[in-house]
């Protein structure tokens, strides 16, 4: 009788699961939402663009880029992992978002290994720290005097607190011993608009957003922050060959879905990313602005989540930006 209730009992299980995989099977069969947790104009929302147009035309729907900032990533990092786990809502995940977010916002509303399933990295790309052109430093050896000769009077605009662009003016503020006002913005967008405005001096801005600023003479590039040069911008050094030995502040993109989203249709997500990731058109274009693809295994971008935010929890946490 137990042997017979245990054969029914595991019957019923395969029938219950048949429905999840015929809708993975058929999967997709509508848009698809990939949310971007910024808004539009900064790195992100181009990044997302370029692999969700090369995706689209491969899975046979579109797939609708929507932007929703807040709290440096994580309004719309949250929004996702309550979504129903079925494919049709993805992220883009983003070093700020899932590995400086969960540090700096105690009540962040998510937590970036349990909350989400991982489809695959997209690629990783340094900032550049770039100024507007009236501001009198043309290196990084003179910004670093300039600003210990006006301590707490320049400002650096960021796409809000515990983003990269965050982290990346403050540890260089540390380990430059210097003293930065930190300016907060919605998003890598606004914050470019009031650099090139003038209203403030610097920022440590995602290639993507910058560059074309840069190639026009509007912006001045000092440094990238990555441990190498960039290879759209060989030419520039990188901060710690320009003056402050050891720094180092990247950042990697991806695509996550809420968790127990179905293997099929992750590894449907993963294959179609992976192709998009060899197209020669999308390398160009990710090529153009500033991120190197870096494709990878669902399991193998979990680990870089991981890995990441151990890393830059540590930072945050010696920075004393932890809880704010």
């Amino acid at each position: 009788m137990s042997r017979l209730r245990s054969s029914c009992l595991l019957a019923l299980m395969a029938l219950g699961a048949l429905p999840f995989a015929a809708a993975a099977q058929d999967y997709p069969t509508r848009p698809i939402t990939l949310v971007v947790p910024f808004p539009p104009g900064g790195s992100t929302t181009i990044v997302g663009r370029i692999v969700a147009e090369k995706m689209s035309e491969a899975l046979g729907q579109s797939i609708v880029v929507e932007n929703r900032g807040g709290a440096g990533g994580t309004v719309g990092a949250r929004s996702v992992a309550r979504s129903l786990a079925d494919g049709y809502t993805l992220l883009l995940g983003y070093t700020g978002t899932l590995s400086i977010g969960p540090s700096m916002y105690p009540n962040a509303g998510f937590d970036p290994r349990k909350d989400f399933a991982s489809i695959g990295r997209i690629g990783t790309a340094p900032a550049m720290l770039v100024v507007h052109p009236s501001f009198p430093v043309h290196s990084v050896g003179e910004l670093i005097a300039y600003a210990k000769g006006h301590p707490g009077e320049i400002n650096y605009g960021s796409a809000g607190i515990g983003t990269v662009g965050h982290l990346a003016g403050e540890l260089f503020a540390g380990m430059a011993g210097l003293k930065l006002t930190h300016v907060p913005y919605r998003g890598t967008g606004p914050a470019m608009t009031d650099l090139l405005g003038g209203h403030i001096p610097m920022m440590f801005s995602p290639i993507p957003a910058a560059y074309g600023n840069v190639a026009a003479g509007t912006l001045r590039a000092l440094a990238v922050t990555s441990a190498q040069r960039s290879s759209l911008l060989p030419d520039l050094p990188t901060i710690a060959d320009a003056g402050l030995p050891g720094y180092e502040a990247a950042l990697r993109y991806g695509l996550v879905a809420p968790a127990e989203t179905p293997p099929a249709i992750i590894g449907r997500l993963n294959k179609e990313l992976r192709a998009a990731l060899a197209s020669p058109e999308v390398l160009k274009l990710l090529a153009n602005d500033g991120a190197e693809p870096l494709p990878s295994t669902p399991e193998q971008y979990a680990a870089d989540i991981d890995r990441e935010e151990k890393t830059w929890s540590k930072v945050v946490t010696a920075l004393g930006l932890k809880g704010e």
